[in-house]
């Protein structure tokens, strides 16, 4: 395995398009005392595509990004994130995978005390020290790509619930990170507010080829960025549905209670006759 060469501002690491997976489980195991968390579970995440994490409050589905994030370790199996084995790491190794993460968490996570631009900028400010014209130039694409940059200088308090996560998704890839974690990003928002963060979603898998795994209870959000494709023309970006060729960027993973119950892509999943599948979806 090649090393990871360290991300600097000067020169970002962008995933590699190749057919070598970014992220694999190999027949994980994980409990709490007498509790299993996960049961054998074994998947894998190719570059530029996405995966759906589907399944009931305790299946296991943010356990697992906790365990691609290296905050816990697993009882048995393999683990490996851009071709390294995390569950055997070092904490001081971790840090270089992490660099590569890009973390979006359910709430947003913002700093209440910085404006927009100093949340979105501050890896950049604060631990790479990056000059600040080349921060702030960066600081600016990244809104732009959210839509958010008329809102540099808000702060979170002014912000709806929408565009707070729409920022803490341009905080994600200041950094241009290889893989992106989403952990129930749309929670809580109502559907039209949902949307403007799932095109974001679909932005960054289909105009950035970001690597993507998608943990959510929302069924209607996961459908739709699974069955539509953002089109840049120019300045402007589109969504339609989904071409054939593209349909099988975006997988689901169904967990029940802690093992794999289903993967596969969206149509494979609205065919399913198995029972419990079909009382999830309905």
């Amino acid at each position: 395995m090649e090393p990871l060469l360290t991300q600097t501002a000067e020169r970002p690491v962008r995933a590699n398009r190749t057919d070598e997976p970014v992220i694999v489980f190999r027949n994980v195991w994980l409990a709490f005392d007498d509790h299993v968390v996960l049961r054998n579970v074994s998947f894998t995440l190719l570059p530029g595509r996405l995966k759906v994490f589907l399944g009931a409050s305790g299946a296991g589905k943010s356990t697992i990004l906790r365990i691609i994030l290296g905050l816990l370790r697993p009882d048995d199996g393999e683990v490996y994130v851009l071709g390294h084995r995390v569950d055997q790491m070092s904490e001081s190794d971790l840090m270089a995978v992490r660099a590569h993460l890009g973390m979006v968490f359910q709430e947003g996570a913002l700093f209440d005390s910085l404006t927009v631009g100093e949340n979105v900028g501050y890896r950049l400010y604060e631990e790479l020290r990056v000059p600040p014209d080349e921060a702030d130039a960066r600081v600016a694409e990244v809104l732009g790509f959210v839509g958010m940059a008329d809102y540099i200088d808000r702060m979170p308090a002014e912000l709806s619930g929408g565009q707070r996560r729409r920022v803490a998704i341009a905080r994600a890839m200041i950094t241009r990170p290889r893989i992106l974690l989403y952990d129930e990003p749309t929670t809580g928002l109502d559907p039209i507010t949902a949307l403007t963060v799932d095109d974001e979603i679909i932005k960054l898998r289909d105009l950035e080829g970001v690597s993507s795994i998608l943990v959510t209870h929302q069924l209607r959000d996961a459908f739709y960025i699974a069955e539509h494709e953002a089109v840049q023309t120019g300045d402007r970006v589109r969504f339609r549905p989904v071409s054939p060729e593209r349909a099988g960027n975006t997988e689901f993973l169904m967990l029940k209670e802690g093992e794999v119950a289903f993967e596969g892509t969206a149509d494979e999943l609205r065919r399913t006759s198995d029972p419990y599948l079909r009382a999830f979806l309905s």
